[in-house]
């Protein structure tokens, strides 16, 4: 699966989003001053099988850089990924914050 996807700011709804092959997959955040809180992570088993999560949660953390702002994961998924990729995403992080 290419790395290049093209996920959705659904700012109504406050979530990022991934379709793929009629399936959706979101990620929730909350928007506070200079920092997002994603808080929550769903896809369809489908899309997980196909490898999709890291894919998603990888374009969800460039976006995140691009608007130069501070990233909190409160969803167990996002956490997880970041405690594996911690060297790479670490500057995401706010001052104080530690997985």
């Amino acid at each position: 699966m290419s790395e290049d996807v093209a996920i959705i700011d659904n700012e109504f709804l406050r979530q990022f989003e991934l379709e793929v092959n009629d399936q959706m997959a979101r990620i929730e955040y909350s928007l506070q001053e200079r920092k997002i809180f994603l808080t929550k992570y769903e896809m369809p088993e489908e899309m997980e099988a196909q490898g999709l999560r890291e894919v998603f949660i990888k374009a969800v953390f460039a976006e995140v850089k691009d608007r130069g702002i501070n990233l909190v994961p409160t969803s167990p998924e996002i956490a997880g990924f970041l405690r594996k990729n911690r060297r790479k995403y670490r500057d995401l992080l706010p001052v104080g914050i530690n997985l």
